[in-house]
């Protein structure tokens, strides 16, 4: 139970000063989607394109950290639900600090992800769903998940015996099957040039 006898505390140093002094405008760029969808793949090759431009930026990935911060969760729709609360609170501080945050996590609830948008306002929030078939992630399969659920060796996964809602208005949608790394990325940067996110430096 949290306490009643909290403070916020103000900072004096703010939110614009900080994102002036980096010279950039901060914002969550947040990929949803199964598991083998390519969240973190292409994730980190929008950081690339984003950090050779010059920006600031940070990639928080699911698997990372489920290894450290949110190393006491599981894969209960409780234990999902707790994790993407935790990740919108820190995502919400790092634009706080002026940097433009990418996260790569299945997050499979609609109102989670809302939850996110409404923290940080939608003009902060970019939702990016991988549209990648089940069929495909399965095929992929890069972790395992898949072929372990199918033995019966794990439960809760998204996809199988876990539910994933699909995001019925995502700022962008990318069907990976269709395009490669470096085409996918570059679909990120176009939308973030046409809607004016990328200050010129």
């Amino acid at each position: 139970m949290s306490s009643k006898n909290l403070v916020w505390h103000p900072h004096s140093v703010t939110k614009e000063n900080r994102s002036k002094h980096k010279q950039q405008q901060p914002f969550i760029i947040w990929f949803t989607g199964l598991s083998g969808a390519g969240k973190s793949t292409i994730a980190s090759a929008v950081e690339q394109k984003l950090f050779s431009m010059g920006h600031h930026t940070y990639l928080l990935d699911g698997d990372n950290i489920r290894h450290g911060m949110n190393s006491d969760l599981g894969f209960s729709d409780q234990d999902r639900i707790e994790n993407i609360r935790r990740i919108g609170e820190v995502s919400k501080l790092f634009t706080d600090a002026g940097i433009i945050v990418l996260t790569a996590f299945i997050s499979p609830f609609k109102a989670d992800r809302q939850l996110v948008r409404d923290l940080v306002g939608p003009n902060d929030f970019i939702e990016i769903h991988m549209d990648t078939t089940l069929e495909e992630c399965i095929k992929r399969d890069p972790k395992g998940l898949y072929k372990k659920a199918k033995a019966g060796q794990i439960k809760n996964v998204t996809g199988i015996d876990s539910d994933y809602q699909a995001p019925e208005s995502a700022d962008i949608v990318i069907k990976t099957e269709d395009f490669n790394i470096e085409q996918c990325a570059d679909i990120v940067i176009t939308y973030l040039h046409e809607h004016q996110k990328l200050l010129k430096r």
